[in-house]
């Protein structure tokens, strides 16, 4: 009996996918709970897995586009492993019915001379070279016209007689050399979720009036609360204090603080929005996603991290669902992490602001009059200048550096 393996339904808005790689091969055993394949949507990267044990027959080949509910292969539920198979060649003298043994053909050797096309005919005779000589790359040994010319184009054989002395040597005409297009360049087919990426990022400088404020934030009073508090913190709850979570639950504190960056813009209404839940752009091999962090202000530090944490993971192995990546308000990009020192990012539309967190360097400040040294970020906001004017902006972006620099405030709500 035959199951077949067809595309789950994924969300209302998906409707096809590419199907970007077999875990298995034609003609495999599969167990239950198998990873099979790996689908791209334009919204998540996702595996399927076995519903049922058998032999495996492919349908679709790897980067065909698959439409939902596609059937995409069949398992064979009535096969057994290869192991448990019966052979299918008796023992030697185990009676008459037995195959005799048929021995493989012995190719023929290839005439170089006689299988030369009429191109590489005229380039040997241009270049003088010996195809009898030549190990062909063409179908079934041939010498090509690429073979002669690269090997016209390869230098003298040191073997050879050099001219007497008293007469100068002829300069030889340089042979052309051949060039394989596929080596200077390759093309890829954009994955649904690439395209998706782009779509999103050019709607986003094409809709929004975009504008993009700065500042730089001391980081001095949160890493010395990381140091001071990291040992405990994972003895307690099994994971490290990072910096995201201090910046999350900033975000929070300053929308709440300015409730204009908290809305969006739908036709002619401005929807203004009660609730804290905080995208996280997370880097992955296949492009960027943003899991969104719920209800921000009603976390810990340590739930926020664990769900960065969580999400991160999903997205990478391609396991995360649609539901995560759905109604965030305010999306936070660390560029940091690769090095980044100062970038403007662009809004995920249709939220009305970024914020970009960037690496963190030692700089010379002036603090009371004075020259220190101190472990320094600049922080970019870019925002929809449609919805948020700069006076609410700068507010907003000075709510978090002073949350970050004085880490007290989020406990006061100051």
């Amino acid at each position: 009996m035959a199951t077949e393996v067809k595309i789950p339904a994924m969300g209302e808005s998906i409707s096809s996918g590419i199907l970007a790689a077999w875990h298995v091969q034609d003609g495999d055993y599969v167990e239950k709970d198998q990873a099979l394949y790996e689908l791209e949507t334009d919204k998540i990267t996702s595996e399927a897995s076995a519903e049922v044990a058998g032999i495996i027959s492919l349908k679709v080949a790897v980067d065909d586009e698959v439409d939902i509910a596609q059937v995409v292969a069949t398992i064979d539920t009535s096969a057994a492993p290869k192991s448990e198979r019966p052979s299918d060649v008796s023992d030697s003298g185990s009676g008459s019915d037995s195959a005799p043994e048929v021995a493989a053909p012995t190719p023929s050797k290839v005439d170089p001379v006689a299988t030369l096309s009429p191109a590489a005919h005229k380039a040997a005779e241009e270049t003088g070279v010996d195809v009898t000589q030549l190990a062909g790359t063409g179908k079934d040994g041939r010498v090509t016209k690429s073979d002669i010319l690269a090997a016209a184009a390869a230098p003298a054989s040191t073997a050879a007689t050099p001219a007497p002395a008293a007469v100068a040597p002829a300069t030889p005409k340089a042979a052309p050399v051949a060039v394989d297009p596929s080596t200077r360049e390759t093309r890829k087919k954009m994955s649904p979720l690439r395209r998706k990426i782009a779509e999103r990022l050019v709607t986003a400088t094409q809709e929004c009036a975009l504008l993009t404020t700065f500042n730089e934030v001391d980081m001095s009073s949160v890493m010395k609360l990381r140091k001071q508090h990291q040992e405990k913190f994972v003895e307690r709850h099994g994971i490290k204090l990072g910096f995201m979570s201090f910046f999350t639950k900033a975000v929070t504190h300053a929308l709440q603080a300015v409730p204009a960056v908290n809305a969006r813009i739908e036709g002619n209404e401005i929807v203004t929005q009660h609730f804290y839940d905080i995208g996280v752009a997370v880097g992955t091999d296949k492009g960027l996603m943003v899991p969104t962090i719920r209800d921000c202000d009603q976390k810990g530090f340590a739930e926020i991290e664990q769900d960065i944490l969580g999400y991160a993971k999903a997205a990478r192995d391609g396991k995360i669902q649609m539901s995560d990546l759905e109604g965030g308000v305010f999306t936070i990009s660390n560029g940091g992490i690769y090095g980044s020192m100062l970038s403007t990012p662009i809004i995920n539309y249709p939220q009305p602001a970024i914020l970009g967190l960037h690496n963190i360097t030692e700089r010379a400040v002036v603090v009371n009059g004075e020259i220190v040294i101190r472990p320094m970020m600049y922080l970019a906001l870019s925002y929809d200048h449609r919805l948020i004017d700069g006076k609410e902006a700068v507010t907003f972006l000075n709510k978090v550096k002073d949350a970050i620099e004085d880490p007290s405030r989020l406990l006061f709500g100051i």
